[in-house]
C-alpha cells in the first residue's frame, strides 16, 4: 500500500499536499471550478476523499495513478452521458486522463445540475 493509501486525511489541503506534485494542479483545478460553482459549499473528505457539500454532499473527487476520479452521482452521468463519450465512466465515476486538459465546462455544468437536484429534492419529512 502507497504511502497515500496510509493517510486518513482531515481536509481537502492535506490531501493535495500529499499527491505526486504532477497531480495537484488538476486537483486544485476540480477545487476552483466547485467553489465557482456553488461558493456556500463546505469542503469536507468523505470517504477518504475531498468532497464539498450543503445539504448533503454534491460531490467527491481524487486522484489516481492514470486518472481522476470524479464521482457526481448516476443521475448525473445519465444526464450528461453523450457529453461523456470520450471518457470512461461506470454508475456513479468518471475517469479523467491525468495527461489530459480537464473538461472545466462540463465540469462546472455537472456541478451546477446535482446541486440544483439537492437543492430542489423534496425534503423526507
Amino acid at each position: 500500500m502507497s504511502e497515500i493509501g496510509k493517510n486518513k486525511f482531515k481536509t481537502i489541503d492535506e490531501y493535495i499536499d500529499l499527491q505526486p506534485i504532477e497531480k495537484q494542479e488538476g486537483l486544485k483545478k476540480f477545487r476552483e471550478l466547485i467553489k465557482a460553482v456553488v461558493p456556500e459549499a463546505t469542503e469536507t473528505i468523505s470517504y477518504q476523499m475531498p468532497a464539498f457539500k450543503t445539504e448533503k454532499v454534491i460531490v467527491w473527487f481524487a486522484a489516481y495513478k492514470n486518472h481522476y476520479g470524479f464521482y457526481p452521482y448516476s443521475k448525473t452521468i445519465v444526464a450528461f452521458e453523450d457529453q461523456l463519450t470520450g471518457y470512461k465512466t461506470s454508475k456513479g465515476a468518471i475517469q479523467f486522463p491525468i495527461d489530459e486538459p480537464l473538461p472545466e465546462d462540463l465540469i462546472s455544468k455537472m456541478v451546477m445540475y446535482i446541486h440544483n437536484e439537492i437543492k430542489h429534492k423534496p425534503s423526507k419529512k
